[in-house]
Protein backbone atom coordinates (compact mmCIF):
# COMPACT_ATOMS: atom_id res chain seq x y z
CA UNK A 1 0.00 0.00 0.00
CA UNK A 2 0.95 3.06 -0.84
CA UNK A 3 2.76 5.30 2.01
CA UNK A 4 0.57 8.25 1.65
CA UNK A 5 -2.11 6.29 2.23
CA UNK A 6 -1.08 4.89 5.55
CA UNK A 7 0.35 8.14 6.46
CA UNK A 8 -3.75 9.93 6.05
CA UNK A 9 -4.81 6.63 7.77
CA UNK A 10 -2.85 7.78 10.45
CA UNK A 11 -3.17 11.57 10.55
CA UNK A 12 -7.04 11.11 10.13
CA UNK A 13 -7.11 8.98 13.40
CA UNK A 14 -4.73 11.64 15.18
CA UNK A 15 -7.33 14.58 13.73
CA UNK A 16 -10.13 12.64 15.43
CA UNK A 17 -8.15 11.75 19.01
CA UNK A 18 -7.19 15.69 18.92
CA UNK A 19 -10.75 16.61 17.72
CA UNK A 20 -11.92 14.45 20.72
CA UNK A 21 -9.42 16.80 23.12
CA UNK A 22 -10.16 19.93 21.96
CA UNK A 23 -14.57 19.55 22.14
CA UNK A 24 -13.67 17.78 26.03
CA UNK A 25 -11.34 20.77 26.92
CA UNK A 26 -13.90 23.66 25.47
CA UNK A 27 -16.91 22.20 26.77
CA UNK A 28 -15.01 22.04 30.45
CA UNK A 29 -13.69 25.45 30.07
CA UNK A 30 -17.43 26.80 29.55
CA UNK A 31 -18.56 25.34 32.48
CA UNK A 32 -15.59 25.67 34.78
CA UNK A 33 -15.40 22.17 35.57
CA UNK A 34 -13.97 18.52 33.60
CA UNK A 35 -16.53 16.78 31.63
CA UNK A 36 -16.87 13.52 30.20
CA UNK A 37 -18.99 13.75 26.95
CA UNK A 38 -20.22 10.83 25.40
CA UNK A 39 -18.79 12.50 21.73
CA UNK A 40 -15.52 12.12 23.82
CA UNK A 41 -15.68 8.26 23.57
CA UNK A 42 -17.26 7.96 20.21
CA UNK A 43 -14.56 9.83 18.48
CA UNK A 44 -12.07 8.19 20.88
CA UNK A 45 -13.47 4.63 19.04
CA UNK A 46 -13.18 5.57 15.52
CA UNK A 47 -9.76 6.87 15.95
CA UNK A 48 -8.70 4.25 18.00
CA UNK A 49 -9.84 1.79 15.26
CA UNK A 50 -8.10 3.46 12.71
CA UNK A 51 -4.67 3.92 14.47
CA UNK A 52 -4.62 0.69 15.09
CA UNK A 53 -5.19 0.13 10.90
CA UNK A 54 -2.09 2.58 10.55
CA UNK A 55 0.06 0.34 13.13
CA UNK A 56 -0.34 -2.98 11.04
CA UNK A 57 0.15 -1.49 8.39
CA UNK A 58 3.38 0.15 9.26
CA UNK A 59 4.35 -3.05 11.06
CA UNK A 60 4.39 -0.90 14.42
CA UNK A 61 3.73 -3.60 17.37
CA UNK A 62 3.37 -0.76 20.10
CA UNK A 63 1.24 1.21 18.09
CA UNK A 64 -1.33 -1.62 17.56
CA UNK A 65 -0.86 -2.98 21.24
CA UNK A 66 -1.73 0.85 23.13
CA UNK A 67 -4.77 0.62 20.76
CA UNK A 68 -6.06 -2.79 21.62
CA UNK A 69 -5.94 -2.49 24.96
CA UNK A 70 -7.97 0.93 24.95
CA UNK A 71 -10.21 -0.13 22.37
CA UNK A 72 -12.61 -1.98 24.55
CA UNK A 73 -12.51 0.81 27.31
CA UNK A 74 -13.86 3.26 24.64
CA UNK A 75 -16.84 0.97 24.32
CA UNK A 76 -17.45 0.17 28.14
CA UNK A 77 -17.92 3.63 28.54
CA UNK A 78 -20.28 4.11 25.98
CA UNK A 79 -22.32 1.65 27.56
CA UNK A 80 -21.50 3.01 30.91
CA UNK A 81 -23.61 6.37 29.00
CA UNK A 82 -26.08 4.38 27.49
CA UNK A 83 -25.03 5.67 24.23
CA UNK A 84 -23.30 1.86 22.79
CA UNK A 85 -27.42 0.34 22.68
CA UNK A 86 -28.47 3.22 20.42
CA UNK A 87 -25.74 2.45 17.60
CA UNK A 88 -27.19 0.19 14.94
CA UNK A 89 -26.73 -3.44 15.83
CA UNK A 90 -24.76 -4.38 13.03
CA UNK A 91 -22.37 -1.57 13.39
CA UNK A 92 -22.06 -2.94 16.92
CA UNK A 93 -21.11 -5.84 15.80
CA UNK A 94 -18.36 -5.14 13.60
CA UNK A 95 -16.51 -2.46 15.93
CA UNK A 96 -16.45 -5.55 18.57
CA UNK A 97 -15.04 -8.36 16.19
CA UNK A 98 -13.24 -6.62 13.30
CA UNK A 99 -9.81 -5.53 15.26
CA UNK A 100 -10.39 -9.55 16.31
CA UNK A 101 -10.78 -10.56 12.84
CA UNK A 102 -7.96 -9.45 11.05
CA UNK A 103 -5.78 -10.25 13.62
CA UNK A 104 -7.02 -13.81 12.70
CA UNK A 105 -7.16 -13.60 9.43
CA UNK A 106 -3.87 -12.32 8.77
CA UNK A 107 -1.84 -15.21 11.03
CA UNK A 108 -4.09 -17.78 8.92
CA UNK A 109 -3.16 -16.68 5.53
CA UNK A 110 0.43 -15.70 6.55
CA UNK A 111 -0.04 -11.96 5.59
CA UNK A 112 2.21 -11.25 8.56
CA UNK A 113 3.71 -13.13 11.78
CA UNK A 114 4.89 -12.10 15.02
CA UNK A 115 8.48 -11.73 13.88
CA UNK A 116 7.64 -9.13 11.23
CA UNK A 117 5.73 -7.08 14.18
CA UNK A 118 8.75 -7.37 16.48
CA UNK A 119 11.77 -7.76 14.02
CA UNK A 120 11.23 -4.06 12.12
CA UNK A 121 15.00 -3.59 10.77
CA UNK A 122 13.60 0.70 11.49
CA UNK A 123 13.15 0.00 14.55
CA UNK A 124 15.84 -1.43 17.13
CA UNK A 125 14.72 -3.68 20.33
CA UNK A 126 15.47 -0.53 22.84
CA UNK A 127 13.40 1.71 20.61
CA UNK A 128 10.73 -1.18 20.65
CA UNK A 129 10.42 -1.36 24.11
CA UNK A 130 10.22 2.74 24.73
CA UNK A 131 7.41 2.41 22.33
CA UNK A 132 6.12 -0.77 24.18
CA UNK A 133 6.27 1.06 27.92
CA UNK A 134 5.03 4.70 26.60
CA UNK A 135 2.31 3.01 25.53
CA UNK A 136 1.52 0.87 28.44
CA UNK A 137 1.59 4.02 30.73
CA UNK A 138 -0.34 6.11 28.59
CA UNK A 139 -2.94 2.95 28.05
CA UNK A 140 -2.99 2.15 32.15
CA UNK A 141 -4.62 5.31 32.45
CA UNK A 142 -7.78 4.32 30.89
CA UNK A 143 -7.64 1.45 33.08
CA UNK A 144 -7.51 3.50 35.96
CA UNK A 145 -10.14 5.39 34.30
CA UNK A 146 -12.36 2.45 33.65
CA UNK A 147 -11.79 1.24 37.73
CA UNK A 148 -12.73 4.59 38.48
CA UNK A 149 -15.83 4.57 36.75
CA UNK A 150 -17.35 1.41 37.13
CA UNK A 151 -17.02 1.85 40.80
CA UNK A 152 -18.77 5.13 41.04
CA UNK A 153 -21.07 3.38 37.94
CA UNK A 154 -20.36 6.72 36.08
CA UNK A 155 -18.17 7.54 32.77
CA UNK A 156 -15.80 10.24 34.78
CA UNK A 157 -12.63 11.57 33.90
CA UNK A 158 -10.32 12.02 37.06
CA UNK A 159 -7.27 14.04 38.11
CA UNK A 160 -5.09 9.95 37.92
CA UNK A 161 -6.27 10.38 34.09
CA UNK A 162 -5.19 13.21 32.92
CA UNK A 163 -1.46 12.68 34.81
CA UNK A 164 -0.97 9.41 33.71
CA UNK A 165 -1.50 11.14 29.91
CA UNK A 166 0.57 14.05 30.17
CA UNK A 167 2.98 11.68 31.30
CA UNK A 168 2.31 8.65 29.17
CA UNK A 169 2.40 11.50 26.29
CA UNK A 170 5.26 12.36 26.72
CA UNK A 171 7.28 9.18 26.40
CA UNK A 172 5.28 8.51 23.08
CA UNK A 173 6.58 12.18 21.89
CA UNK A 174 10.24 10.65 22.88
CA UNK A 175 9.36 7.53 20.83
CA UNK A 176 7.88 9.42 17.89
CA UNK A 177 11.32 11.55 17.65
CA UNK A 178 13.85 8.90 17.46
CA UNK A 179 11.40 6.85 15.28
CA UNK A 180 10.52 10.39 13.09
CA UNK A 181 7.04 9.49 12.75
CA UNK A 182 5.08 12.65 12.51
CA UNK A 183 1.80 11.24 12.97
CA UNK A 184 2.38 10.30 17.04
CA UNK A 185 4.31 13.19 16.80
CA UNK A 186 1.74 15.74 15.74
CA UNK A 187 -1.03 14.12 17.90
CA UNK A 188 0.99 14.16 21.28
CA UNK A 189 2.17 17.42 20.65
CA UNK A 190 -1.58 19.19 21.46
CA UNK A 191 -2.21 16.13 23.42
CA UNK A 192 0.45 17.14 26.31
CA UNK A 193 -0.99 21.11 26.07
CA UNK A 194 -4.72 19.57 27.11
CA UNK A 195 -3.62 16.88 29.64
CA UNK A 196 -1.99 19.66 31.66
CA UNK A 197 -4.52 22.19 31.17
CA UNK A 198 -7.32 19.68 32.38
CA UNK A 199 -5.06 19.03 35.70
CA UNK A 200 -5.35 22.81 36.26
CA UNK A 201 -9.01 22.98 35.74
CA UNK A 202 -9.01 20.17 38.01
CA UNK A 203 -6.78 21.88 41.02
CA UNK A 204 -9.21 25.11 40.77
CA UNK A 205 -12.39 22.70 40.73
CA UNK A 206 -11.20 21.59 43.92
CA UNK A 207 -10.13 24.48 45.79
Amino acid sequence: MANWIIYSIGFLAQILFSGRLIYQWLASEKSKKVLTPSLFWKLSLFASFLLFVYGWLRDDFAIMLGQMLTYFIYIRNLQLQGEWQKAPKLLRIFLLFFPILIIIYGYNNNVYDIDDLFKNEDIPIWLLILGIVAQILFTFRFIYQWLYSEKRKKSSLPAGFWLLSLVGALLILSYAIFRKDPVLLVGHSLGTIIYARNLFILKKQDD
